[in-house]
């Protein structure tokens, strides 16, 4: 039987599950810059995005969610004139909106952001990794595609948001093949579109989606469409000429 003096020493040397959840967030951040970054925001009162999620998907009564997230993000806006033919090039038509790493800028910039059905057609609203250009052509994504999800405007909004809670949340299989989401209005439909690293990776391209079917609790036969971005270069489209893939 342990005395009482060393029953004390073990409990206080237990520390409290909050702290066990800081301590594990900061040994999982694998370079000297991320604990810093975590550091300061601790220091500072700020909530990583980390501790959000977590929070979030337990009050949701979600399962399978990651703690930890590793990456900042960063929204984009683009807003095209219909029927106007600019000189300005699209990647000069992209404007950076605001970008985040903790709770509190992710809540202050999302509850700001105006809703789907209040922006005009042609819109693209872009969420993606820090230090990845929503373009074709970025080194990120010149050798990926995207899956492509047609709503209705009615519903769209709910679908974009639960989107962005999976992304930033870190919770798609196949997480750090994931470049970021984008929201597409249109005139007769929006639609949202996940882009990856990858297009030559069938297993991870399949796995992909089935996890945004289940994150998004679209049925098993909701039809989905995946299209490379070497296709879309060549025929100057994003959502034309896909590949229906289910």
């Amino acid at each position: 039987m342990e005395s009482a003096e060393e029953a004390e020493t073990k409990g206080s040397a237990s520390p409290p599950p909050s702290a066990t959840v800081a301590s594990a967030a900061v040994e999982a951040e694998g370079d000297m810059e991320e604990r810093e970054r975590y550091s300061r925001e601790i220091k500072s009162g700020l909530h990583p995005l980390k501790f959000f999620i977590q929070i979030l998907y337990f009050l949701l009564d979600n399962e399978g969610f990651s703690v930890f997230i590793q990456h900042k993000f960063v929204f984009w806006y683009t807003r095209r004139t219909p029927g106007v033919r600019s000189q300005t090039s699209y990647e000069d038509n992209i404007k950076k909106i605001v970008e985040f790493s903790t709770v509190e800028a992710f809540w202050v910039c999302y509850c700001h952001l105006a809703r789907p059905s209040s922006l005009p057609s042609p819109t693209d609203l872009h969420l993606f990794k820090e230090g990845i250009r929503p373009l074709w052509e970025d080194a990120a994504n010149c050798n990926g595609g995207k899956w492509i999800l047609r709503f209705k405007k009615v519903v769209s909004g709910r679908f974009w948001e639960d989107l962005v809670l999976a992304l930033v949340g870190d919770q798609l299989d196949y997480g750090d093949d994931v470049c970021g989401a984008v929201l597409s209005i249109r005139f007769n439909e929006d639609i949202l579109s996940v882009w990856n690293r990858n297009a030559s990776d069938h297993k991870a391209v399949m796995a992909l989606r089935d996890s945004i079917k289940r994150h998004l609790k679209l049925p098993h036969s909701y039809l989905m469409e995946y299209k490379p971005h070497d296709a879309s270069l060549r025929d100057n489209s994003s959502y034309r000429n896909t590949w229906l893939r289910g």
